[in-house]
């Protein structure tokens, strides 16, 4: 067999182990040892290959950054700020129809601006809003699919984990990447409200009118933690006070000091925060280490130059292969998660999408095409049958089958590719801040 038919043999290959429920990392590292192996016919070469990718890999200064948003997002967990944003949202919008499903999305925004996880994001405002919606009458299927929808805003609100992981598989600027996901995360917020707002008028039934609660003032005040990180960790990246990986340690640092004030963050807690941190910077890098030596196999089978190759011979336009490759993902997103989906297809595809004329310049592709990527990978956490997201919620949710949310997140689905619609014929959007 030639070192083509490998490398195409070895998809089908990764996604049975993947359906097996083998560790995505092992799986990746697995095929990609072997197949460096058959391929090379040395396995002092492989090894030689691991020892190098291994250093390569994990000496990354950008790096740094996952385990520092990972950290924040803890602390932010343990200090309340994830309750207070549902609070200040409840209070002012809670007693419209919908109005605290509504209110969930806008905390799962805030909330994804402080952590930069769509699952973390997920599980938390899982914890909090779920049930507040179920004690309000909220439909178990359109509670779980409107939290799973809002989950997806912690990988698109900066700053965003697989942002940087993109960023560096790209070498494109970090903090042009977080200012550009800017208004397409809140342009996702606004059109999930749109959708909630549809879907109770279509079906009344599955959300009650609440009284007004809270008072608006006190508890949009509580909010001065939330808005004061995001403000210093963007603004001052964007106002080049200071770099990404600097400002995921001075945000890190300053959401622990306002838990610990707080009364939310003990020596417990710090612990935790420290261990929960340590076990998803490991799973997150092993996969790194896994797609890297997957991808050299690739590349030794040369598979990315024959698929370049072979969609250039089709005679397409750019935005008919930026089309293909958008659809693609939609449908690996129904069986991966966002991060193993980047780090396995990036490399194939992203020497394609370079070499096309969409009218922009080389750095203004690369981020075009990182958030349309970001947007359609943030889609599969929630499209059945394997939506991540709604696997974290009906976790926290017994009573509530995942099969219940398919109808009403496929409404949310609509939004997101509308958006990508949007963004498709509009560029500027997503260009508008740089």
């Amino acid at each position: 067999m030639s070192a083509l038919a490998l490398g195409i043999a070895s998809f089908p290959l990764l996604l049975a182990l993947i359906f097996a429920r083998a560790p995505i990392g092992l799986a990746m590292f697995a095929v990609g040892v072997v197949g460096l192996t058959l391929v090379t016919g040395s396995p002092a070469m492989v090894l030689a290959r691991l020892k190098t990718e291994s250093y390569s890999t994990f000496s990354s200064y950008s790096l740094a950054v996952i385990p520092m948003f990972l950290l924040m997002g803890q602390f932010a967990t343990r200090g309340g700020m994830s309750r207070a944003l549902f609070r200040a949202a409840g209070a002012w919008v809670g007693h419209w129809r919908g109005g605290l499903a509504m209110a969930a999305i806008v905390a799962s925004a805030g909330f994804g601006a402080i952590c930069g996880s769509s699952l973390a994001t997920a599980a938390t405002m899982g914890q909090v809003a779920l049930p507040e919606l179920r004690r309000a009458g909220y439909a178990g299927g359109f509670s779980v699919a409107t939290l799973a929808a809002g989950g997806t805003l912690g990988i698109l609100i900066p700053p965003s984990v697989v942002l940087v992981i993109y960023a560096i598989l790209t070498e494109t600027n970090i903090a042009h990447l977080f200012l550009a996901a800017l208004l397409p995360g809140l342009l996702a917020a606004l059109g999930y409200g749109v959708v909630i707002a549809l879907y109770v008028r279509r079906y009344p039934k599955t959300a009650a009118v609440v009284p007004a609660r809270g008072n608006r003032v006190r508890a949009t005040l509580a909010l001065w933690p939330v808005a004061s990180i995001f403000a210093l960790v963007v603004g001052g990246i964007w106002g080049g006070w200071f770099t990404p990986t600097e400002g995921a340690a001075i945000g890190a640092a300053g959401t622990g000091l306002m838990a610990w004030a707080g009364g939310g963050l003990g020596w417990g807690g710090l612990t935790e925060a420290l261990l929960e941190t340590a076990r998803a910077t490991a799973m997150i890098f092993f996969i790194l280490l896994g797609a890297a030596l997957y991808n050299g196999f690739l590349a030794y089978a040369r598979v990315p130059q024959e698929m370049s190759a072979f969609i250039a011979g089709l005679g397409l336009g750019p935005l008919a292969v930026l089309g293909l490759i958008l659809l693609f993902y939609l449908a690996l997103g129904c069986v991966m998660d966002s991060l193993s989906m980047i780090l396995l297809t990036i490399p194939i595809f992203w020497p394609l999408i370079s070499g096309l004329d969409f009218g922009l310049g080389a750095g203004d592709t690369a981020v075009w095409f990182g958030v349309l990527v970001l947007i359609v990978v943030e889609v599969g956490l929630v499209t059945p049958p394997v939506g991540m997201n709604l696997f974290v919620i009906t976790s926290l949710d017994r009573e509530t089958p995942a099969s219940a949310a398919y109808g009403p997140v496929l409404w949310f689905v609509a939004s997101d590719l509308v958006r990508v619609l949007l963004l498709l014929a509009f560029p500027g959007i997503v260009l508008f801040l740089l």
